[in-house]
């Protein structure tokens, strides 16, 4: 009797680990990256990873000092600033000064199988380091291509982001505020902790911290991109109150409210030639190596692109309850641009902005958007980790349905991350800048000579 119930306890821990395994076992892509990229109409199935996700990220291995980028033909790429602690966003002040927001996310406090997937991610990108929360600033002068003075013009802030200057004042988005600095041109130093305008959602776990701005070509008001709490919605809907969106700040009337909604996780943001203001957005996770395909889309008022409930206009996402009903589907919008699944872009420059300085990369890419793609970790093989360009018509759309490489080689042949593209800014002598949040360092791209 006893040697029959071993014999039944044996067979059914081999079928535990036989499940256990079945369930977490990595998904594959089965489509090839470039075909879920543009105007895509139709997407494959989704295939939902039950217990554990697909993890796939590129362990640091940081750039030697003479090794860079593979730039695309006609153009060239050199260090422009080195020794930085995790640079992630960039604003270029109209004096040429380029302001770095050293930064990272604010402690985490999940718990559970998301916690300690985050955690294990974050370690293994080159991630896993406390935030500098400071501002620097850079000035190249004498525009030779290296910044002679680097001075820290913003310290002691709270995982800052988003910087833009709208009149006489700097504002600062910090993970959980809005901050309003004054501002004169040629500042080197910035004392002071600022005037918090606008408080902003950071409910832990505070997945998607970061908080980008933008200001409307008048200066009155902000665009604030904010991201969701979670993947769709598992931390409860409360914790999503004014995330998920971009929302709109009137300056003089101190009111906000959402602008565009159901964007997942928002973060970089252009104007385009014709005045519009667009973001990129990193859709959900863990349904399969093929979906979600992240995107490129325009914000307008009233736009809704579906999360959680909905992806790509009419995708009901079956793992969200309570199931939507089906006239909820009308109010959503279609992506305007596919960027390939799990590709995670967070970088948008335009070449040819309403705003701020134009490219001069050549022909090439004097029409479009520039976007860096931060890299994936829910997808095998890997997705992005690379700049591309978008190409745009006489009309402010995407012309083709096909993205044009400008930065490669952030991947070594084993697949380890040399670096990952992270942010997007046009220098005022036209050149692109790329920060570089694993190689600590901001790449300028120029036309080559």
């Amino acid at each position: 009797m006893l040697k029959h119930i071993r014999n039944l306890a044996i067979i059914f821990i081999v079928l535990a680990i036989g499940v256990l395994w079945y369930l977490s076992r990595p998904d594959v892509a089965q489509i090839p990256e470039e075909e879920l990229v543009g105007a895509i109409s139709e997407l494959p199935e989704p295939r939902a990873q039950v217990l554990i996700p697909t993890i796939h990220v590129a362990e640091a291995e940081r750039w030697t000092e003479n090794e860079k980028p593979v730039v695309a033909e006609g153009l060239t790429v050199e260090r422009f600033a080195g020794d930085l602690a995790h640079p992630r966003n960039m604003y270029v002040l109209p004096n040429g000064d380029i302001l770095v927001a050293e930064t990272n996310s604010p402690p985490r406090e999940g718990g559970g199988i998301e916690g300690f997937v985050m955690r294990y991610m974050m370690d293994k990108a080159g991630a896993g380091t406390p935030s500098a929360n400071r501002i620097t600033l850079l000035r190249d002068a004498d525009g030779d291509g290296k910044p002679e003075l680097k001075s820290e013009f913003l310290k002691d802030l709270n995982s800052p982001f988003g910087m833009v200057l709208a009149g006489d004042k700097l504002y600062v988005a910090n993970t959980d505020a809005v901050l309003a600095f004054p501002y004169k041109e040629g500042d080197t130093k910035i004392e002071g902790k600022g005037e918090k305008i606008y408080e902003l959602n950071a409910q832990v776990p505070n997945n998607h911290w970061t908080r980008n701005l933008a200001a409307s070509a008048d200066g009155t008001k902000l665009y604030i991109a904010v991201g969701s709490n979670s993947n769709i919605g598992e931390n409860g809907m409360e914790s999503e109150k004014a995330r998920a969106m971009v929302i709109e700040y009137d300056l003089a009337e101190k009111k906000a409210k959402p602008l565009s909604v159901g964007l997942r996780n928002p973060v970089g943001m252009g104007f385009d030639s014709t005045g519009q203001l667009w973001t990129v957005v990193n859709e959900r996770d863990m349904l399969g190596s093929d979906l979600v395909p992240d995107y490129l889309a325009k914000v307008e008022v009233g736009s809704d692109y579906g999360w959680p409930q909905h992806y790509w206009m009419g995708y009901i996402d079956k793992r969200v309850k309570p199931a939507p009903a089906k006239d909820e589907w009308q109010y959503n919008r279609r992506p305007d641009f596919a960027l390939g699944a799990h590709t995670a872009p967070l970088g948008l420059a335009f070449a040819n902005s309403s705003q701020g300085p134009k490219a001069t990369l050549g022909d090439s890419f004097a029409s479009g958007a520039f976007i860096a793609r931060h890299g994936s970790w829910n997808r095998k093989p890997a997705s992005g980790y690379d700049v591309v360009f978008v190409k745009f018509d006489a009309e402010g759309k995407p012309a083709e349905n096909k993205l044009h490489k400008v930065l490669t080689g952030f991947l070594d042949a084993e697949g380890k991350a040399q670096g990952r593209p992270s942010m997007l800014a046009v220098a005022k002598d036209g050149s692109l800048l790329v920060s570089d949040d694993v190689g600590d360092v901001i790449w300028r791209v120029t036309a080559a000579k």
